[in-house]
């Protein structure tokens, strides 16, 4: 069954938002975070201090649709605010494996005994620092800081090996909003 549904978002006060051609720039200070949002249906507007969802013939599909982008503005709104932030650990129980940032990648060098490093990309727009064993991942966009943290984990990965007794790694300590 087709409804007439329409959503409305406040802008915060310091954040001006622009939709152009289906992508939507918020900008805060000289931080921009961009996302291209295209819901089928469905007209998208910036309207005074509010962001405006108008869709005609929609159903509960354009609706989930619409609520997804929310979600995703809401997390751009803080994250213009403040920063994300991951915490992530490094152990070794074998090899000391060293660490370092280099360019665009993260380095892992020595991991179980391997003469070839290892490599974990870093997105655009993200900073990370190492401090011995912590590995601090920031940025303004979740969606990246996620991104680059999981690339860091995934980057030290081991198959076929006993995890109890081969617990080398770098691990996600602290999530945005949870520890773990």
């Amino acid at each position: 069954m087709k409804h007439h549904i329409s959503e409305k978002i406040s802008i915060p006060e310091g954040i001006s938002c622009s939709y152009t051609e289906s992508i939507l720039r918020c900008t805060k200070d000289s931080t921009t975070l961009e996302r291209k949002i295209k819901i089928p249906l469905t007209e998208v507007k910036v309207q005074g201090n509010e962001i405006i969802f108008d869709c005609k013939k929609g159903n509960k599909n354009n609706y989930k649709t619409m609520r997804s982008a929310i979600a995703h503005i809401k997390n751009m709104f803080s994250g213009l605010n403040e920063k994300f932030v991951y915490k992530l650990e490094s152990c070794n129980v074998h090899f000391p494996m060293t660490l370092k940032v280099e360019g665009t990648e993260v380095l892992v060098n020595n991991f179980i005994g391997e003469k070839k490093p290892r490599r974990a990309k870093i997105l655009p727009g993200v900073e990370v620092k190492i401090e011995g064993a912590k590995i601090t991942v920031t940025s303004s966009d979740r969606e990246a800081a996620g991104q680059t943290a999981a690339n860091l984990e995934k980057a030290t990965s081991l198959k076929g090996r006993d995890r109890r007794i081969f617990q080398d790694g770098i691990y996600i300590t602290e999530k945005p909003g949870r520890k773990i």
